[in-house]
C-alpha cells in the first residue's frame, strides 16, 4: 500500500458543492489511480448521494471521522491549518482570483 502527505489539490472558494469535489477527485484520479479510501469528514459536499455513487463506481471506501473529532484526521488538519496559516493569512485577498 502507497501511502505520502503529498497535497494533489488546492481549490479555493467560499464554500463547494458535491458534484465540484466529484470532478476534483475525477481529476486526481485519472492521473494518479484512485486509492482504495478517501477520509473526510461529514460535510455535506462529502457525503451527498453523488460522492457515494462516485466512490462506489471507483471502488472506492469511505472512511469518514466521527463527528465533532478532527483528531482522527489530524495530517490532514494540520496541513490545513498551516496552509491558512502560513499562506492564505499572509495577505489580503479583495476577491477569489
Amino acid at each position: 500500500m502507497l501511502v505520502t502527505r503529498e497535497g494533489l489539490a488546492i481549490k479555493v472558494g467560499r464554500s463547494f458543492k458535491a458534484a465540484q469535489v466529484k470532478e476534483v477527485l475525477r481529476e486526481i484520479g485519472t492521473k494518479r489511480g484512485y486509492p482504495a479510501f478517501l477520509r473526510s469528514d461529514n460535510g455535506s459536499e462529502f457525503i451527498a448521494e453523488i460522492i457515494k455513487e462516485f466512490l462506489a463506481e471507483n471502488n472506492i471506501r469511505a472512511a469518514y471521522i466521527e463527528p465533532g473529532s478532527p483528531w482522527q484526521n489530524g495530517k490532514g488538519e494540520s496541513f490545513n491549518g498551516k496552509f491558512r496559516d502560513e499562506c492564505l493569512r499572509m495577505e489580503i485577498f479583495g476577491n477569489l482570483r
